[in-house]
């Protein structure tokens, strides 16, 4: 009979299998030649030094476990997505388990003791300030998005958007979803020709030239990266749209040029703050025009699970400072500010859609994404994208788009039935004829 298992043995693959338990599926190979777990394993932790099993051991947990792999002392072999779905399962059960507590012993003694715990890497940040002040938002940006634009391109795909897209179906492709999303963006909007629209956190101008081009809008973009906002116009005048749109280097709270009669915020809510919430949906009410409409695109947690961890490999690696809110207090937040909750829609199939599509592009060219990125950086990116996409599929994560409009005396402007779903002939095909005012206040 032949075992779907290597032999137990000594050596530290063994050692650190029996910390994780004896029903491991993950297989494990080690920097002293020894191997463990099933042989048909759907992927290998490589452990390629002592310093993966040092920083495991100082912050046991997910944080350990990313540093290591962003440092590049442990690796991953074969199926990204099924290592990290086991290693939630494996890490949860073992730290219930007293047996692991002897492995763990041993794995330390194999390792030459604990030793000095190493620094963290470079790709790790902590952000200092009064939280969500202007200054402390402005750093976190950048410590996400002042990349270079070419590996945004790589990963991103040509519409350089970075949020959910809107798929029809999982073959139309990625960049077609993302101009119907910003499609379905303009149309619940209800946007038309000679309109203002705000939009805020405009990343690369991806909606901001789609609402200008297709449906014949005025549109400012704000964002707080100057690497996005120098790209960004660079973009807006090679597609000739410079007269029609202008991306401002700004902090939301420093529009004072209103009223718009649309305003969007597509990916961009996770930085605002649980503090600011009151303070963001009274701004954008202040910069609305009567019956004027607000277009919240925000990823969001489901009841019960509470906030995102300060020690936590998103917090210190993707988003320092990232807050997600519940759906219900979002519509709350809006409704307290004086705006009126016309729509609410959950895109978490589609995100996850859209995450797959992003790791397909950083794994189809990873050398180059090394090239523009560095190695950790690349890393960060591989980790989060697929964790990401795990946690839109299981429902631990969600993202809503939310329409609200500033009613005057009661009246709206919103039609008696969602029209932002016409027949697919007639989605965004031909821009419109720059002729008079679109929808426009009274």
């Amino acid at each position: 009979m032949v075992s779907n298992r290597n032999e137990p043995g000594n050596g530290l693959a063994s050692t650190f299998a029996a910390v994780l338990g004896d029903d491991l599926q993950l297989a494990i190979r080690a920097y002293d030649g020894s191997r463990a777990g099933p042989l048909d394993a759907p992927a290998t932790l490589v452990l390629r030094s002592p310093l993966a099993v040092r920083r495991m051991l100082s912050s046991p947990g997910e944080l350990g476990l990313a540093r290591a792999y962003v440092a590049g002392d442990l690796e991953v072999d074969g199926d990204l997505y099924a290592a990290l779905e086991l290693l939630r399962e494996q890490l949860g059960r073992a730290l219930r388990r007293p047996q692991s507590l002897g492995a763990l012993a041993r794995l330390v003694r194999g390792t030459g003791g604990l030793g000095r715990a190493p620094g963290p890497p470079a790709e790790e940040i902590r952000l200092h300030g009064r939280r969500h002040s202007p200054s402390r938002d402005a750093a976190a940006i950048a410590h996400h998005y002042d990349v270079s634009g070419d590996f945004y391109r790589l990963v991103l795909g040509s519409t350089m958007t970075y949020s959910c897209a809107v798929w029809a179906d999982p073959t139309v492709g990625l960049d077609a979803a993302q101009e119907a999303k910003y499609g379905l963006v303009c149309r619940k909007l209800g946007l038309g020709p000679g309109m203002r629209l705000l939009d805020v956190g405009c990343g690369w101008g991806g909606m901001v030239m789609h609402a200008a081009r297709h449906h014949g809008v005025r549109a400012v973009g704000v964002t707080l990266s100057r690497e996005q906002a120098e790209l960004a116009r660079r973009r807006v005048a090679d597609a000739g749209l410079a007269d029609r749109v202008e991306i401002r280097l700004a902090d939301y709270r420093e529009v004072g040029d209103g009223p718009y009669e649309a305003i969007s915020s597509i990916g961009m809510f996770e930085h605002v703050g649980s503090d600011q919430l009151g303070r963001y949906f009274s701004r954008m009410r202040e910069l609305l025009a009567p019956k004027g409409r607000l277009l919240n695109h925000g990823i969001s947690r489901p009841a019960g699970q509470g906030p995102i961890r300060s020690n936590s490999f998103l917090h210190r690696y993707v988003f320092p400072d990232g807050e997600l809110e519940e759906i219900g207090t979002v519509v709350s937040a809006i409704q307290h500010a004086g705006l009126e909750i016309r729509h609410v829609e959950n895109l978490r199939e589609h995100y996850a859609l859209t995450l797959r599509a992003w790791v397909r592009n950083l794994e189809e060219d990873y050398d180059e994404a090394v090239r523009l990125a560095g190695a950790g950086r690349a890393r960060v990116w591989r980790l989060y994208l697929a964790g990401a996409a795990l946690g839109f599929e299981s429902g631990e994560t969600e993202i809503h788009q939310t329409l609200a409009v500033r009613t005057v005396g009661g009246l709206s402007g919103m039609p008696l039935r969602p029209d932002w779903e016409p027949p697919a002939r007639l989605l965004d095909q031909e821009p419109p004829q720059a002729s008079g005012a679109g929808r426009s206040a009274p």
